[in-house]
């Protein structure tokens, strides 16, 4: 997306004319325009010359954003943006408006002291009543030259027929000088001709302080939303601070302190306690805690060892860390931060658009309801001067000003409240619609689960105690390049032992060696089992492990069986909490895995998931998302490459912390840490943002609805009624209302379930409660009839046995979908059309398995 400054912007009207502008032109796909940040974003090819064009013909400035600063670096390019940030208007609109008030209180004296409160002035006043009408319109020209920014785009944009809120109040403030200035000729002439009486009741016809006070009411409401404005950006502004300006490179054998833009991505860095880290990296010698709560929004350090990751903008705490720069200047975490913050804060709500429609007739629509007012009270029999005071009324009470910031304010305060937790909305759409999910798909491995086999149990048996199973079971494992082993190595990696010599591998079964002078043997039942002989409540033993979802290995050494280690992919800590929540809102929630039945079964029931798709490959997340999203507005959830295009195809995709590269650019959420209960805080955010938007669209209505037919009269009848100045006074605060809702989302708290609310789903479900028939669908996506087929197979010993199978059974043209299970020595597989047994067999032998039998 590529971003302009626009300049003379001061409502709505001018946003939407704008953007029709832009819009019309030949190769713009879409245009933002943020009447929050004066600037427009743009999809499409088309040149920067064509764009400024239309905008200026349109009767505003535009440039592309930071032009100048193109050749500069990016620390000079992040300083130019928080520049561009820094709140100028503020100060100047409080100069004008001190010098408007000074003026305008002299102004009361002589219009409403002198005859209310029969104030003093000089003496000639009180008999040359002309001169205090003089007076008058000298301190109300005065004022008017002060605000004169208000004339200047208020009659530009009504050249252009492109009429503004600065229209309204200069089309207000105009009438109300123009008739009180003809009413002094007609005083002068009332006193020309003797008659002192008439003189004196021209007076009550001026509106002369009715001029002074729209503008000034109107500077007030400006200064406030200017200010409150400014403090939405204030989120995106901390981040900008963050940014380290000086890093300490290893050169030629010392240490060198230099600017930032001057490391490179494989230069040496250092990091003392206390400073901040560079750019991200690499730690490759030293150990630290790591503050990183700036990014991510966790208090509590990250502890840091060779190989862990470093961002930039985060704090060492402790030690002494050195590092290899991986990602510098705008590739950096933090640079990539604040360029989805500051892009989702340009972009649009699907909301939005109501209030944009609105906008593009509301000025010109209110400009003919005042002169049918000024018109209607005339046939009425109403003189001159009420008439014109109800339509001049009608003009500046209307505010499409709220209209225009009841969304972009919300999604900037939305935006930053999500990134100052860990929570990235790459859009407004994003932002709006996680909120209204109603199915969330969460990929098993590395969303749920920590994606890593750890060792769950550690099992003896008979007289052997746990350091001996842990010290054979090290020593064995040690060798071997299986997942599993590796895991059972984390575990013991503090155990010493004596290597093992004659290792071999089983493929399919586990690994043989001699340890200790005699034979060790580790693996699965089968292998074991054919050295030692397994008790009934052994094997009793493994079955429940295997249905907790776990591997079960068996060490057996020489003749006695040492025990048993069961390694899983566990679930992470906030997982089950994360999906409690989920539910709580009302959302189903499916979880997608390659696993087969059994463990997939067992994960989800620690989960708490309301549906389980298991022998899903890769390829299938996609398909299971095109289901469900024709189920109900869907999100999925993941963190691998496999997971992109499934993130892809969801309405909402979100790609937590810890994932890809290629995960996160795929996603329209990211989640800054790997945890599953940010997705929760995301929607929770979502729904308080949304819920924002609304309030402001509504009083933004309401307002307009209820005042401006006050301000015409209607409600004469009744006894209310409503003057100029009053009418200014509501206009100006109903803006500061809508930005001061927007900033109330700064006190939400979006890791808080107290004000939780359950929507009504209305995703279509079975008695069981499920929506989806994935693993035994008797139809292609055709209608036509699939063909099952059971394979023997020999060689199987965990689930990573049983996703290579898998794999290679699903690469075959016309197999839909395999189901391998280990435990059964099998695997079921659906084809869409015939496929030869040799093909099948040729699949799976070719990974060192052995087909015995296809039915």
């Amino acid at each position: 997306m590529k971003q302009y400054s626009i300049t003379g912007m001061s409502c709505a009207a001018c946003a939407a004319r704008v953007e029709k502008a832009v819009s019309g032109i030949d190769g713009v796909k879409s245009c933002s325009v943020s009447l929050l940040t004066n600037s427009m974003g743009i999809e499409g090819e088309v040149s920067d010359e064509a764009v400024i064009s239309a905008v200026e013909k349109a009767g505003y400035g535009a440039g592309v954003k930071n032009a100048e600063k193109s050749k500069a670096s990016y620390t000079e390019r992040l300083r130019a943006e928080e520049e561009a940030l820094r709140d100028r208007e503020t100060p100047k609109l409080r100069k004008r408006l001190l010098s408007s008030v000074v003026f305008l209180l002299i102004l009361m004296y002589f219009s409403m002291g002198v005859h209310m409160l029969e104030l003093p002035v000089p003496q000639f006043m009180l008999t040359d009543p002309v001169s205090i009408g003089i007076t008058e319109l000298l301190l109300t020209v005065i004022i008017m030259v002060i605000n004169r920014k208000f004339f200047v785009s208020g009659f530009k944009s009504l050249f252009h027929l492109a009429p503004n809120m600065d229209t309204l109040i200069a089309l207000g403030s105009s009438a109300s000088f123009v008739y009180s200035t003809v009413m002094l000729y007609v005083m002068s002439y009332a006193q020309s001709i003797g008659d002192i009486k008439w003189a004196h009741s021209c007076m009550n016809e001026f509106y002369f302080e009715s001029a002074a006070m729209i503008l000034t009411l109107i500077t007030v409401g400006k200064m406030l939303e200017s200010y409150s404005k400014g403090k939405t950006t204030n989120a995106l502004k901390s981040l900008m601070k963050l940014a380290p300006q000086s890093a300490t490179l290893i050169r030629d054998g010392s240490e060198q302190s230099v600017p930032v833009d001057e490391v490179s991505i494989g230069d040496i860095f250092v990091v003392r306690p206390g400073e901040n880290i560079p750019v991200d990296g690499t730690v490759i010698d030293g150990e630290s805690a790591v503050d990183e709560s700036a990014l991510t929004g966790e208090s509590i350090p990250v502890d840091k060892i060779p190989g862990s990751k470093v961002s930039s903008a985060t704090l060492n705490r402790s030690g002494y860390l050195k590092c290899r720069a991986d990602r510098v200047g705008e590739d950096t975490t933090l640079s990539q931060i604040i360029t989805m913050v500051s892009d989702a804060s340009a972009t649009k709500a699907p909301v939005a658009r109501v209030a944009d429609k609105i906008s593009s007739v509301f000025v010109p629509a209110v400009i003919a309801l005042s002169l049918i007012t000024l018109g209607v009270w005339l046939v009425l029999g109403a003189d001159i001067g009420n008439a014109l005071a109800r339509g001049i009324c009608v003009l500046v009470v209307s505010c499409p000003c709220a209209l225009g910031l009841a969304t972009p304010v919300a999604i900037m305060v939305g935006n930053g409240k999500g990134a100052k937790n860990g929570i990235l909305f790459k859009n407004a759409e994003a932002l709006q619609e996680c909120g209204k999910i109603q199915i969330v798909a969460l990929d098993k491995t590395g969303t749920i689960t920590t994606g890593k086999p750890v060792v769950t149990d550690v099992i003896p048996i008979g007289d052997t105690d746990r350091t001996a199973l842990l010290r054979a079971a090290a020593a064995a494992e040690r060798k071997s390049e299986h997942p599993v082993a590796h895991a059972i190595v984390s575990y013991t990696y503090d155990i010493k032992t004596e290597d093992v010599v004659d290792f071999k591998s089983v493929t399919g079964g586990g690994i043989t060696a001699k340890y200790k002078g005699s034979r060790l043997v580790c693996g699965n039942e089968r292998l074991v089992s054919e050295y030692v002989t397994l008790k009934n409540e052994e094997k009793e033993r493994l079955l429940e492990l295997s249905q907790q979802g776990k591997t079960p290995v068996l060490f057996a050494h020489g003749d006695s069986l040492l025990g048993i280690i069961a390694v899983a992919d566990t679930v992470k800590e906030d997982s089950a909490q994360a999906i409690k929540e989920l539910k709580g809102f009302g959302i189903h929630v499916v979880m997608l895995t390659g696993d087969n039945e059994r463990t997939a079964a067992a994960i989800g029931k620690a989960a708490g998931v309301d549906e389980i798709v298991s022998g899903v490959l890769p390829d299938g997340k996609q398909e299971v998302i095109k289901r469900l999203i024709k189920k109900g507005k869907t999100a999925m959830i993941g963190d691998g490459i496999n997971d992109a295009p499934a993130l892809t195809s969801a309405h909402v995709g979100i790609a937590i912390g810890a994932g890809t590269d290629v995960a996160i650019d795929a996603a329209d959420v990211v989640l800054m840490k790997s945890r599953l209960t940010d997705a929760v805080a995301a929607i929770r955010l979502s729904r308080a943002t949304y819920r924002d938007i609304i309030e402001n669209l509504f009083w933004a209505l309401i307002y307009n609805v209820l005042l401006i037919p006050l301000a015409a009269g209607v409600y004469t009848g009744l006894g209310m009624s409503m003057t100029p100045m009053w009418g200014a006074a509501a206009m100006s605060m109903s803006s500061v209302f809508v930005v001061a809702n927007a900033l109330r989302l700064n006190l939400f708290d979006p890791f808080s379930s107290r004000r939780d609310r359950k929507i009504r789903n209305t995703v279509p479900v079975d008695e069981d409660g499920k929506i989806l028939y994935y693993n035994n669908s008797t139809e292609n996506e055709d209608g036509g009839d699939t063909v099952k087929k059971t394979m023997k197979i020999e060689g199987m010993m965990c689930t990573h046995c049983e996703a290579a199978v898998k794999k290679a059974l699903e690469s075959i043209d016309g197999v839909e979908s395999a189901q391998p299970s280990f435990e059964r020595n099998e695997a079921v597989v659906t084809l869409s059309k015939d496929v030869d047994n040799a093909a099948l067999k040729k699949a799976v032998e070719d990974k060192d398995y052995t087909v015995t039998d296809i039915q």
